[in-house]
């Protein structure tokens, strides 16, 4: 039997869906024979009483999400997501340039400092790349800070206000879509795929329709999605690290486009676990008893 643990704070339970899936991460545990507690911010003293650690928190190296992580290895327990994977992934930049050199498909990628952010230079990357163009501060998450810019006035505009967050700023070519790709993956096994479709006019997950609709998310089962979707995912995960991972692609003509590998992945209830409720299991398998509970899957 494994004690585990899930770090969460309460301002990440925001929602049922949420809630539900910290509860079905319990379950899970439970049924396995392993004993799953929440732990808070102010109950950190008591997690060298657990074998593993899942993270379940708004991830960044400045957080306490991080300090649990480091914390867990240094202990020599596992966690959720690693060290690596929360360092890798908050910094946009540091992400892109290892799927670069793993050869990865990306838009068309490149990082700007203060001093090239002008119009002139604006107005080459638009002739070089097309417009609209596609800008993000490399310390975001949830669709924050990224914006499309489509004269150089604009991008001057965006790309100065997303350079208070950082030194540099990632500039990409952009895809149109109506729906993203998302394959969710652990220590190079996927566990699930989803796809994101847009509401209506919008091109951001987050982005709500005129009529206030959401973004709907459609399950797929892993056997039945496209290989070619699986291979590149698998791909940039592996590019990245072992940890747990959220893979958005881009589907253009049949051809697979990585958007952006993040850490700590949504997994909500009635939603990324639609085809595949296992993953519940998966996840707690693999705090429990290491990459070895995961020689099963597609990887």
């Amino acid at each position: 039997m494994a004690r585990l643990a899930i770090f969460t704070e309460r301002y990440t339970i925001r929602s049922a869906v949420e809630l539900t899936a910290l509860t079905n991460f319990r379950l899970a545990a439970f049924e396995l024979g392993h004993e799953l507690d929440f732990v808070f911010k102010n109950e950190l003293k008591y997690l060298a009483q657990y074998d593993a650690v899942l993270i379940r928190s708004l991830t960044d190296p400045l957080n306490t999400s991080y300090v649990v992580a480091r914390w867990a290895e240094l202990m020599g327990k596992r966690v959720l997501d690693t060290s690596e994977a929360i360092r890798v992934c908050c910094d946009k930049v540091n992400m892109y340039r290892r799927l670069q050199l793993a050869n990865v498909p990306l838009p068309e990628t490149r990082f700007l400092d203060e001093k090239a952010v002008t119009t002139s230079e604006a107005a080459a990357l638009f002739e070089q790349l097309g417009a609209p163009l596609v800008l993000k501060a490399p310390n975001s998450s949830f669709s924050a800070y990224v914006d499309k810019a489509t004269t150089p006035e604009e991008f001057v505009r965006v790309g100065k206000r997303f350079l208070r967050r950082a030194d540099r700023i990632v500039v990409q070519q952009y895809l149109p879509s109506a729906f993203d790709w998302r394959v969710i993956t652990l220590h190079g096994k996927v566990l699930a795929v989803v796809e994101y479709r847009f509401a209506l006019d919008r091109w951001k997950v987050m982005q709500r329709g005129g009529e206030g609709e959401a973004a709907v998310t459609r399950g797929i089962p892993r056997d039945e999605a496209p290989a070619k979707l699986i291979d590149v995912a698998l791909a940039a995960s592996n590019a990245i690290s072992n940890s747990l991972h959220g893979v958005d692609l881009k589907e253009i003509d049949g051809e697979f486009t990585v958007i952006e590998v993040n850490d700590n992945p949504t997994i909500a209830a009635t939603e990324e676990d639609q085809a595949n409720p296992e993953i519940y299991t998966e996840v707690v398998r693999y705090l429990a008893e290491g990459p070895s509970a995961l020689a099963h899957l597609v990887g």
